[in-house]
């Protein structure tokens, strides 16, 4: 596996970006205020603010500003809007960022004790017909007594942020709800001292009770959805233990590490660096970036990542990359950068949140002013009737449609494995209707295995291994491997080795020349040359006939099941390689793909992807090699594996991390239940407001049921949003060998494997 080389919506080499953490963001609105507000600042080019996550990307307008003071006039900026602004580094801990949360529900349990009391207070007055007048105010006053000490505590969440927005000149959603409770304890009290009939201190109480578990909830819900994506810091220790020159251990913070230091790494201890492990063995829990949850082997050579966990056996590990531009910030970043995009539907939900917005305080306003002109009711049911209108109009669930079924999808992918790099990718995967395939390190791992290995005998594998030690052509490491997997040692060769670039290895053992390489170095007679689609290596020992050694690039494992489930939905399968058409012909032959190209160069790859789009096809590539990038960036969607070329990862829009193909399958799944998901928020956002307005502006709801309804609706399409997580997803089946016939275990619909044999 390779790094990732993320290519950000925002940022580039000459206009960096700077993460801060937002608190208090509660709808739409305030992502608008904060962001224009900021983009107003002439050393920003460019903000964005993610409502869920809270994380805001800024772009710098030039690289050599005074970051210190830039960075200290955007949290300037956020706290004159009303809001708490950190920088992102500096925020509070994710147990301290949940005091909110903490807070929350204590107000909530007061509000809710509260009511309780009122409500007793409430029914003996409703009950009481004949009670008299001094009593009937007597329980007026009590229930005052709780009310207000209890709406000035259970009511501050509230408060304070349209406090902060109206000292902001701006309003937010919290405005019209302070202001609904303090008008109705405020109306209650005047009738209260005015000795009438009804006051609305249970409804105040109450309102303030339903709002607090809407916003609990919701936060709740919150968390949850943006889990995976929020906490990936986490798993960077803070901590390594470093080996000095003189092979003493101590321990250091992270930053101190530099390029080519040695850390260790003991057993049940997360690996706190990108690095080439250079002593010892053991085996590797790799999920947090393959997706895979099985761990795998890790052995001197190999390649470890930061935050993956080493499970077995303690390593020494050669510092490679250091905090900041490792594999994990990148998968950070990659992530960041799918959430804080724009993609059509968040575009779309913004424009109508924007409009929706100013209407509906119109709207308010024009109820007032008719119950006014047009009916006899006064002026208090009137106020009543407009602040219904105010909160129940709160465009909170239009402005959640999107952004979370975003965090839950990508926080899904990312567990499978697959990381999203274009805001819109998800929308355009769900539209496909054909799929290309590049064949070397796509369809098949790009990794040649020995194919003839059961034919050779163990020595002469012993020996060709021991000279191929020394090089690092493809053929010699794929051997190496081989000898490896059959427990084939390799010796020590006494004399010094040459390398003829191009042409092999040699070496004399025990006064014998020995050599490794192509037909013409190890001198391969005319009658042992035959025309093979293998690639070969050639040993060749004194006098004796020379070796041949097969090499061949392997299927991934499921590739087989893949093109046949992409098959079985009725999608156009191509097969365009640059390969040999002997070679490409067969990997189709296999994989039962009838359409296909051979050594296609990428322009005549372009020009067939050119073809299918003139015939209204939407195309997804999928590639890793440098000649697959111009068809990458010309397909209407594309994915990459994570050890593609880096040219080939900055064109695509997603990449896959494990070394099967099912995670193209489960991409796709994910992406049209997302859209499925999207369109329903949007129809259940859409119902509500046609339901629950003209409802709230004929007088039929007060204040207390339009917060039920307004904090019902935004948990309603959050919840909608997490069904995400509950659909069941292909996995394909492990591929067994009954009578020397291949079986493939193909998945149904309903993912129960179903066993069935076929000629491989």
């Amino acid at each position: 596996m390779t790094a990732i080389k993320s290519q950000q919506t925002l940022g580039s080499k000459d206009a960096p970006l700077e993460h801060f953490l937002v608190e208090g963001l509660h709808c739409p609105s305030c992502i608008r205020e904060i962001e224009g507000a900021l983009q107003e600042i002439p050393t920003i080019k460019n903000a964005r603010l993610n409502l869920t996550t809270g994380r805001l990307a800024v772009e710098w307008a030039a690289k050599d500003i005074n970051r210190d003071a830039a960075n200290d006039q955007v949290i300037d900026t956020i706290k004159s809007l009303g809001f708490k602004g950190y920088m992102f580094k500096d925020s509070p801990t994710a147990a301290a960022g949940d005091k909110e949360g903490r807070w929350l529900l204590i107000c909530m349990a007061i509000a809710g004790f509260a009511m309780m009391n009122i409500m007793l207070l409430s029914i003996s007055n409703w009950a009481g017909s004949d009670m008299g007048d001094q009593t009937r105010v007597f329980f007026h006053w009590l229930s005052a007594l709780i009310a207000l000490p209890t709406a000035a505590v259970a009511g501050r969440p509230f408060y304070k942020s349209a406090w902060g927005a109206l000292k902001a000149r701006r309003l937010n959603m919290d405005v019209p709800i302070s202001l609904a409770v303090i008008l109705a304890l405020g109306m209650s009290i005047l009738q209260t001292i005015s000795h009438a009939q009804d006051t609305y201190y249970d409804a105040a109480i109450m309102l303030l009770f339903f709002l607090l578990i809407g916003r609990f909830l919701d936060r709740k819900m919150r968390n949850h959805a943006r889990s995976t994506a929020h906490n990936l810091m986490s798993y960077r220790p803070n901590k390594a233990t470093i080996v000095t020159g003189s092979g003493e251990t101590e321990s250091c913070i992270i930053e101190m590490l530099k390029t080519d230091m040695i850390v260790r790494v003991a057993p049940g201890e997360r690996i706190p660096v990108d690095g080439v492990i250079i002593r010892g063995i053991s085996e590797v829990d790799t999920s947090l970036v393959t997706g895979e949850t099985l761990p795998v082997k890790a052995q001197v050579e190999d390649k470890v990542f930061t935050g993956t966990m080493n499970i077995s056996g303690a390593i020494d590990i050669r510092v490679t990359a250091l905090s900041g531009k490792t594999l994990l910030d990148e998968i950070i970043g990659l992530m960041e950068t799918a959430e804080q995009g724009r993609a059509k539907y968040v575009r779309l939900a913004d424009k109508a949140a924007q409009i929706y917005a100013p209407a509906v305080h119109l709207l308010a306003l024009l109820t007032f002013v008719g119950w006014m002109v047009f009916s006899t009711v006064g002026w208090q049911p009137a106020l009543i009737t407009a602040i219904a209108v105010l909160i129940i109009t709160c465009p909170c669930a239009l402005g959640l449609a999107v952004p979370v079924v975003q965090i839950v999808a990508s926080s899904r992918l990312f567990k499978n494995g697959i990381l999203v790099k274009a805001a819109d990718g998800l929308e355009r995967l769900a539209e496909i209707d054909t799929i290309a395939f590049d064949k070397t390190g796509t369809l098949t791992l790009g990794q040649p295995g020995i194919a003839n290995g059961n034919d050779l005998d163990p020595k002469d594998m012993e020996l060709a291994a021991s000279l191929a030690k020394t090089s690092t052509h493809p053929l010699c490491r794929a051997l190496i491997v081989a000898c490896h997997e059959r427990d084939i040692p390799t010796i020590a060769i006494g004399s010094p080795l040459h390398e003829e670039p191009g042409m092999g290895l040699k070496a004399t053992l025990d006064g014998t020349e020995v050599r490794l390489g192509n037909r013409d170095w190890c001198h391969v007679p005319k009658d042992m040359q035959e025309n093979t689609r293998f690639s070969e290596l050639w040993l060749k020992v004194g006098d004796r006939a020379p070796v041949f050694f097969a090499f061949q690039d392997r299927l991934r494992k499921d590739a087989v099941q893949v093109i046949s489930w992409f098959q079985k939905k009725g999608f156009d399968i191509l097969l365009l390689s640059g390969d040999r058409p002997d070679v490409v012909a067969d990997v189709a032959g296999t994989l039962g793909i009838t359409d296909f190209m051979g050594a296609a160069k990428p322009q005549d790859k372009i020009d067939r992807l050119e073809d299918l789009k003139a015939q209204g096809r939407k195309i997804l590539m999928v590639g890793d090699g440098l000649n697959d990038a111009p068809a990458l960036a010309a397909a209407y969607v594309s994915i990459s594996p994570s050890t593609a070329a880096d040219v080939s990862q900055n064109a695509a829009d997603f990449i896959f991390q494990s070394q099967t193909l099912d995670s193209i399958v489960r991409a796709y799944q994910i992406s049209k239940s997302s859209r499925r998901l999207v369109f329903t928020n949007f129809a259940l956002a859409a119902i509500y407001n046609m339901i629950a307005v003209p409802f709230a502006a004929a007088g039929f709801l007060t204040p207390l049921i339009a917060a039920i309804a307004m904090s019902s609706s935004s948990i309603v399409v959050t919840l909608n949003a997490l069904r995400l997580n509950l659909i069941k997803l292909f996995v394909s089946a492990p591929v067994v060998v009954v009578e020397d016939t291949k079986a493939c275990c193909m998945p149904k619909e309903s993912q129960e494997p179903e066993k069935s044999c076929c000629k491989g």
